[in-house]
């Protein structure tokens, strides 16, 4: 597409801090997104308003080392803590409710079909594993990462909802069903930090096909690979749009960063939403250093898109 991109190219670098994004920058979002269909990356920033924090303060620096598979498959007793942990944090992850960024995503996605206010999102690429955006209502989400709500066996490949193994660890576990999840530190990964007696006494189970004690969340940890097919549907997302959007991601790792190079490398703009340092300053054609739900708040509202109203019990704090 030939529309010029307004401030795109010339805004020289991220512009300063802000809970609101600069007016320029609102401008040349909106306008992005009016004239090209976009493919968008999301990362936890979009999460962190919802409760569950991200890996990375703006600086860059993680604040909590990640789960590796090499550590997880160390041996019983590191899956034993990672279960324990995970068991008593979920009940707060799952209490976690889709925020405005996720709504106002979806609303933006939804304009490009039904008016023509936006040219159209081709697809959500989320690097976060908490399935917000489709509670939200965003279409076409593809779960880059993989999701919590899934289990799968590293000895046999069996599959078992979340849920379900939840009963399972609860049953074995009466005494820690009593542990506050809210006390702990919690992590991305939706597990929070328990004392060395409570890893300790957790029981954990099996595969209900082989019996293995290898049952791992289907996400793909530090030192795994995205699934090819997975990745195969995500740069069809990407070639099918005219631009990028990152949204709420540093793009530290390179399962996100590889589609801002991407798309750079074609010559479209990409444009990052974020707070703090991301790692595509290079390819980057805008970056906005700012609050995601407040700069598309800002965007939409230039677009003349409207916010969806939170479902009752889903207003997030």
């Amino acid at each position: 597409m030939s529309s010029r991109i307004p401030e795109l190219g010339e805004s020289g670098g991220t512009l300063p801090p802000d809970q609101q994004a600069a007016p320029q920058a609102v401008h040349a979002l909106a306008e992005l997104l009016a004239t090209r269909p976009v493919a968008v990356v999301t990362g936890a920033g979009m999460s962190t308003a919802s409760g569950i924090p991200d890996y990375r303060g703006p600086d860059g620096v993680r604040r909590v080392e990640p789960m590796t598979i090499a550590s997880f498959r160390e041996g019983p007793a590191a899956r034993r803590r990672y279960w324990a942990r995970a068991f008593v944090g979920w009940r707060r992850f799952t209490a976690a409710e889709p925020n405005p960024a996720h709504r106002l995503l979806a609303a933006l996605q939804t304009a490009g079909v039904d008016s023509r206010a936006v040219a159209g999102v081709t697809g959500v690429i989320t690097q976060n594993v908490d399935q917000l955006h489709q509670r939200a209502g965003s279409p076409d989400v593809l779960e880059l990462h993989g999701t919590l709500t899934r289990v799968v066996c590293l000895a046999c490949g069996a599959v078992e909802d979340r849920e379900a193994l939840q009963g399972r660890l609860a049953a074995a576990n009466p005494d820690h069903l009593a542990l506050d999840p809210h006390t702990g530190q919690v992590r991305p990964d939706g597990d929070v930090a328990l004392d060395d007696e409570a890893v300790a006494s957790f029981v954990t189970v099996g595969c209900l096909r082989c019996g293995s004690d290898e049952l791992k969340p289907d996400v793909v940890y530090f030192g795994e690979n995205v699934p090819r097919e997975r990745v195969d549907r995500a740069y069809a997302m990407v070639d099918a749009a005219e631009g990028l959007l990152v949204l709420g991601s540093s793009l530290s790792v390179m399962s996100g960063y590889r589609f801002a190079r991407h798309v750079h490398r074609r010559g479209d703009p990409v444009a990052v939403v974020t707070r703090g340092w991301h790692r595509a300053e290079r390819e980057v054609t805008l970056g906005v250093d700012a609050m995601v739900d407040s700069t598309l708040a800002a965007v939409a509202e230039t677009l003349g898109v409207d916010l969806p109203a939170a479902p009752r019990g889903d207003e997030t704090p």
